[in-house]
């Protein structure tokens, strides 16, 4: 009930508009600035320079910051002081200008993050305004112009953008920058420009004044009639609509008609106020005839009407001017009408400079030099003025009522005028560079406009709002001697937005029963971009000794502080707050007091209760007719809540407690249950006992504060109460406060349940708080099960007893609402074990009201089905499958894997996500384990061992005991749930599914990371396990089109574009992962092709599997499970998926080894343009004999990759040793697999195999690996070629021992000296640099000797060279 700031609006983009208007000069209104205030503080006075010190200094230390913090945070401070500023009395429409630029805010609205609907003012147009050279904008306002329709409801039609310029020019457009009008009315700068619009008149005899737009000059005053102004407008703009939707020229329009008044006896006008027209009494009018016109002054019949003018400036300080209406004849000027400015339509405004605008240049430079003729001023001389010769005003502000104005100086001084007097009646010192608005407030709707005799109007407050930039505080004032009623510290750099008027083109017959949406003070903050206004309560102008009102305020206020303030005794809190309540005379207030006091945290129970009680008794003891029934209505409603609170809390604390022997046989059918279930819960319990971090305030054994109890619960009219539900926690702690006690046993039940019952709260609310609770309150009940489950089912029977719980219509063939209820709740819990034990009682209290009501109507002793029992033994099927799967999902993963919290499930989140909900949340636990394939493929295994046959299982058993005790316990535990999950599950969570399943998980996962290869490669294993080719051809298809093809696409394009295997950072850049997870993909891409291929064969062979559901899973509604769109899937083209898997291999070599390759240049442009595409599709393939040239480079990268592998595998030790070498490992460059590979690739490739083998020989003997090269010899086919390659690399060898050794031996010497002329001429010739390993044990050689002369026939052209290098090689072996 005071004072308060309210944001309505906020600006976007308001980097955007500072950009835009300072784009030229980034820094240059900050140098301006400090310049000006320097010059300022130099020239004034030293008390005035000292005031302003503190804040130069502080602006010169952040000057050279604010040029680096503009950057960043977008908003430079002073920007907004720079710029003309004007907003649309209605907010929907800010103009910011500066020199020749504008922009033009219009208003959006848009919901926030919490779905609440707010204003924003987002850039609508920016542009240049001025069209002539070397003219700005000076002043701007924005006019909203009434609709003139009958069904408008005092919205605007559309609003006009008024603009001022220094040449003279005023120009008028529309919201979207489109010029409608413009005039040149006078030759000097426009200075200020005001409008004033119809206000309905207050008072009988008040004169309506008329609409006028005011421009002042610095020497003339330009008045254009609001009425002729409203009707051209409106035309204008119709005319360049039609001329913008039909494409023609605009039509001129008519120039505006205007008075033109000559200020004179002033040196100068800054700014000026039209108070508008006025009628003398005949006393003041006697009184001015004797003052100018002497002692024989003659004095007219009737006063004329006269318009009054006030300006600010200099020589006067202020002057006020009146005209006598009728004494000048309204502008018409011919010269204007004929160069008037062209008017251009939206595609003009869109795009200067296009249709030939600069067609004509010298005619327009030449009409620009001819300015149009100006028609003189009426010289109008000024009446009087409040003359102060060193004081200069800056600014004036006139009241809405017209009676009063502010005016600023350049002394710090806001002073109050009353313009009717013509005398300043108040001063404000200390506010220099202030700004002024005016607040007219109405009284709120009181008694008296009701009044039987004649309505009293209501009365209005108006208050002054001065805002203090240099201190950075707004504060209002009451007028015309009041106090100041609010202050708030805002910041420095705001402008303080005031119209002073409203919309044009209202009349006292349009406006009736209109609600004129405008705002009367806008504070704009260029540093937040909020839009707010101020709120003043009307009782702030009255003063304390006539406000009853104002008295009863001080009192709420009173009481607010007391309660606010900590340490208070209760007993002193109860009689002070007592006392103001019931002091307070205004009924409203009293509500609002009563109201603070009930939700205050500080007071206790027993002193809101005798409060409230005092005030009740109070109320009933006044005559009836004058209570207010609301409050009376509050007191009574409240006192029984508090009453009920009292109850409840008494009985949790009292003594006495029910025997519960009666209730002992009621666990009878429930026993039985508890125990089959009893080592799940006890797992589950020790996986949910986990510590975890809380807050004290949070736990659930803090006590229910009064103050949330009533705010909980209402009274409803009738008597009964209801409980809202605001949010869960709220929910829970209420539940909390009624029913824990019963359910630990430490309170009395039917006492309980009786209490509530009687104070009117539904069954339904009571069973939903119930099971909150004991939903909530899990840990707590599986501590003492037996205890709380034979508690709840005493509680649920007496709900369930309630009159009002359980329809007595009720018949066992449909669904009662309140079983329903139950269930649904245990359906929505993720809390499964409570909800299994809730499921537990709640059947089996259902069945004992099912029984009874049989019997009453039956009495025969068959068993009552019905169809809630039906549902009921569905309920506990599905929770008991629920709390296995959620005990396997609860156990943590081990540390430093995959994080991710564990998965919460409950019937109906099982239900929505379709029949592969449940294998989808196991293979999400499998992923945060990190179990490996074929660690999941051998605890299925396992299972399906143990279904298989029993006995083999329990021997299985007792051996597997020794090797599971040295095994962890965690893996057992693991291996043991997972199959207790899947036993429970045969449908859902059969191998292939779960397989499948997870193969989808690690590729998501590797989606979302994709440096991790290892997941890739896990969801390639996993695939292969599935047995089901359909499955499998389906799940490789949709893995392939979704997350394979366009990162290997990606990775043969930049292999194609670099030339070879690409480095990490362009890696990253095209394909999005390092190098290394470049080559780890392509080798999984090319076994997820493979198998792709292997599933399509074998698709033929195999009928699809069918899909089955565990029976009470059949309701499952929600998106199709992955097996089932696998199966949906269209099969493959089989040549296309080859074509893509010899591309993927031909990358995986290149990536492998670090080789140069232009994999798609290994093609044709068949082949090239079959790639990437649908493998659904049948594509135009390569086929018949390839280019020799593309076949040779294809051969010479083959060569590569074998020579690369030979390289890698290189083990000296076992070279040297020359032992057999040891089994190479399954991936990488040493893999076994690329010899094979590569044969593979040539034969798809149409390169010669032979050659490759042959190649391969080489290179292996060439290494020094000589067992490795037998065993590759014995394919080989072509022998004469191979004997030859291989005489040359002995002939290298024995070089290199004879001729090129280090350490050559006498023996050696004395040989070569014994060889045939030929073989030492032959071996001299030889080079051994071409030997990788050049010095190889001599028995190696002489094995390879050996196997030479077996190859090489004996007519061959070298046989006899081969013969003198075997018995040299002997020779050499003789002599070691």
């Amino acid at each position: 009930m005071s004072c308060s700031l309210l944001e309505f609006c906020r600006l976007q983009e308001l980097k955007t508009v500072r950009d835009y208007l300072f784009q030229n000069q980034k820094t240059e209104p900050l140098e301006e600035k400090n310049q000006t205030e320097n010059e300022l503080s130099w020239e004034a006075s030293d008390w005035e320079s000292a005031w302003d010190s503190g804040e130069n200094k502080e602006e010169e230390a952040t000057s050279a910051t604010k040029v680096e913090e503009e950057e960043t945070t977008g908003q430079r401070e002073p920007w907004l002081q720079d710029c003309v500023v004007s907003l649309s009395p209605c907010s929907d429409l800010l103009v910011v200008a500066r020199q020749q630029k504008a922009v033009f805010l219009s208003a959006k609205w848009r919901t926030d993050d919490s779905g609440r609907e707010e204003m924003t003012l987002a850039v609508s147009w920016t542009g240049t305004l001025s069209t002539d050279e070397g003219e700005c904008v000076s002043s701007s306002i924005c006019i909203p112009l009434a609709s003139q329709k009958r069904s408008s409801t005092g919205r605007p039609d559309w609003t006009c953008v008024v603009v001022g310029f220094t040449s003279g020019y005023v120009r008028f457009y529309t919201e979207n920058g489109v010029l409608l009008l413009a005039q040149l009315l006078h030759e000097d700068p426009v200075l200020r420009l005001k409008c004033r619009t119809y206000e309905i008149p207050r008072h009988p005899g008040v004169t309506e004044q008329h609409e006028e737009l005011s421009i002042l000059y610095p020497a003339a005053l330009v008045t254009i009639d609001g009425f002729s102004l409203f009707q051209s407008l409106r035309a204008c703009r119709n005319q360049v609509a039609r001329a913008a939707a039909a494409g023609s020229d605009v039509i001129q329009p008519p120039p505006l008609a205007y008075k033109k008044w000559g200020l004179h006896d002033m040196d100068t006008i800054v700014d000026h106020c039209s108070v508008g027209i006025m009628t003398l009494c005949v006393f003041d009018q006697m009184k001015n005839a004797s003052v100018l016109g002497g002692f024989n002054a003659s004095v007219k019949g009737n006063p004329p009407a006269m318009s009054q003018y006030v300006t600010v400036g200099g020589g006067p300080y202020t002057g006020f001017y009146y005209a006598v209406e009728g004494s000048t004849q309204p502008l018409l000027s011919h010269v204007a009408m004929a160069v008037a400015s062209k008017l251009t339509s939206a595609l003009f405004s869109a795009a200067s400079g296009w249709l030939g605008w600069n067609k004509h240049k010298n005619e327009e430079e030449a009409v620009q030099k001819q300015k149009p003729k100006v028609e003189p001023a009426t010289p109008l001389t000024i009446r009087y003025g409040l003359p102060d010769s060193r004081r200069h005003g800056e600014s004036i502000c006139l009241s809405p009522c017209n009676t009063l104005a502010g005016v600023t100086d350049d002394f710090g001084r806001v002073t109050l005028l009353d313009l009717a007097r013509g005398i300043a009646i108040r001063m404000w010192k200390g506010y220099r560079d202030a700004q002024l608005g005016w607040l007219q407030v109405p009284e709120e709707r009181v008694d008296r406009e009701f009044s039987p005799s004649a309505p009293l109007p209501r009365r209005h407050a108006l208050f002054l709002v001065i805002y203090a930039p240099r201190r950075g505080i707004l504060e209002v004032w009451g007028m015309q001697q009041g106090p100041r009623v609010g202050a708030f510290t805002v910041g420095k750099h705001c402008r303080l937005l005031y119209a002073g008027y409203r919309l044009m083109g209202v009349n006292s017959v349009t406006s009736k029963g209109w609600q004129l949406h405008t705002q009367q003070v806008c504070l704009l903050d260029p540093i937040t971009g909020a839009l707010r206004t101020v709120n003043i309560p009307f009782h702030l102008a009255l003063s304390d000794k006539k406000s009853e009102r104002a008295k009863d305020l001080h009192l709420l206020k009173r009481l607010t502080t007391l309660l606010r303030s900590r340490g208070v005794e209760p007993d002193i809190l109860e009689s002070e707050a007592k006392s103001a309540l019931l002091d307070i005379k205004h009924p409203a207030i009293k509500k609002q007091a009563l109201e603070s006091l009930l939700s205050n945290k500080n007071a206790p129970v027993s002193c809101l209760t005798n409060i409230t009680c005092a005030l009740h008794d109070i109320l009933k003891q006044q005559d009836p007719e004058a209570v207010d029934i609301e409050l009376l209505q509050l007191c009574s409603s409240q006192l029984k809540l508090l009453q009920l609170y009292t109850d409840i809390q008494h009985l949790h604390s009292a003594a006495d407690i029910e025997a519960c022997s009666k209730n002992q046989d009621s666990l009878e059918g429930i026993e039985d249950e508890l125990s089959r279930v009893g080592p799940t819960l006890q797992r589950y319990a020790q996986l949910t006992s986990r510590p975890s971090v809380s807050f004290a305030q949070d736990s659930p054994d803090s006590p229910l504060p009064v103050q949330a109890f009533l705010s909980q619960i209402e009274c409803a009219e009738d008597g009964e109460l209801r409980v809202i539900r605001a949010s869960e926690t709220e929910w829970n702690q209420l539940g909390n406060f009624m029913f824990w006690g019963c359910l630990c046993g430490k309170s009395p039940l039917h006492k309980v349940c009786d209490t509530l019952q009687q104070a009117g709260i539904s069954p339904q609310q009571l069973l939903s708080l119930l099971l909150s609770v004991w939903m909530q309150r899990e840990k707590g009940v599986l501590q003492k099960t037996e205890e709380t489950v034979r508690n709840l089912h005493t509680l649920l029977i007496a709900l369930s007893n309630m009159p009002g719980a359980v329809e007595e219509s009720w018949d066992s063939q449909s669904i009662s609402p309140w079983w329903q209820q139950v269930r649904s709740t245990c359906t929505q819990s993720h809390n499964a074990a409570a909800a299994l034990l809730a499921a537990f009682v709640a059947h089996r209290a259902a069945k004992t009201s099912i029984t009874s009501r049989a019997d009453s109507k039956l009495q025969s002793e068959w068993e009552a089905v019905s169809l809630d029992l039906e549902q009921w033994s569905v309920c506990v099927r599905q929770l008991e499958d629920v709390l296995v799967l959620q005990t396997l999902l609860l156990v943590p993963p081990p540390q430093g894997a995959a994080g991710g919290a564990a998965a919460q499930c409950s019937i109906k989140t099982l239900l929505e996500g379709g029949t592969g909900g449940i294998a989808d949340s196991v293979s999400k636990w499998v992923f945060r384990h990190n179990l490996a394939p074929e660690r999941l493929k051998e605890i299925l295994q396992k299972m399906e061992d143990k279904e298989a046959d029993e006995k083999l299982e329990q021997k299985a058993g007792k051996e597997g005991k020794e090797q599971d005790e040295k095994s962890q316990e965690d893996t057992d535990t693991i291996a043991e749930l997972l199959m207790a999950v899947c036993q429970r599950f045969p449908h859902s969570l059969s191998p292939d599914l779960l397989f499948a399943h997870c193969c989808w998980e690690y590729v998501v996962q590797w989606n979302k990371d994709s440096e991790e290869g290892r997941y890739l490669w896990w969801a390639v294993e996993h695939l292969k396990l599935v047995s089901s080719p359909h499955i499998q051809l389906g799940i490789s298809a949709m893995m392939w089109s979704t997350f394979i093809v366009k990162r290997l696409s990606a990775a043969a394009y930049l292999m194609e574009k670099v030339g070879k295997a690409p480095k990490d950072r362009l890696c990253r850049r095209d394909i999005g992962m390092g190098d290394k997870a470049v080559t780890s993909f392509l080798g999984c891409c090319v076994r997820l092709l493979q198998i792709l291929m292997e599933a399509d064969s074998a698709v033929e062979e195999v009928s699809a599997p069918e899909l089955s559901v565990e029976e009470v899973w059949c309701g499952a509604e929600g998106p199709a499970s992955l097996p089932e769109l696998a199966l949906e899937q269209r099969g493959v083209h089989y040549p296309l998926v080859q074509h893509h898997c010899l591309l993927a291999s031909l990358q995986h070599a290149a990536m492998t080894f670090s080789l140069k390759l232009k994999p798609l240049s290994l093609f044709d442009s068949k082949g090239k343009n079959a790639f990437f595409r649908d493998l659904t599709t049948i594509q135009l393939m390569p086929s018949g004999d390839m280019d020799p040239g593309l076949v040779s480079t294809r051969q010479e990268f083959l060569l590569r990759v074998l020579t690369s592998w030979v390289q890698a595998i290189d083990d000296p030790s076992s070279s040297a040793s020359g032992t057999r070498p040891p089994p190479l490992p399954s991936s990488g460059p040493k893999a076994d697999w690329w010899p094979s590979l590569c044969l593979e690739l040539g034969s798809l490739l149409q390169v010669n195999p032979d050659i490759l083998r042959r190649h391969l020989v080489c290179e292996l003997y060439n290494q020094g690996l000589d067992l490795r090269a037998e065993e590759v010899m014995l394919e080989v086919e072509d022998k004469d070629v191979l004997g030859s390659q291989l005489l040359v690399l002995t002939g290298q060898r024995l070089s290199y021992l004879l001729l090129h050794s280090q350490s050559q031996t006498q023996g050696a010497m004395e040989l070569l000296a014994r060889l045939p002329p030929t073989l030492c001429t032959w071996l001299k010739a030889m080079d051994p640099s071409e030997l990788r390993c050049p010095l190889v044990p001599l028995p190696q050689t002489s094995r390879l000797v050996g196997r030479l002369i077996e190859i090489l026939p004996e007519n061959h052209a070298q046989y006899s060279l081969g013969l003198h290098l075997l018995e040299a090689v002997e020779a050499l072996t003789t002599e070691d």
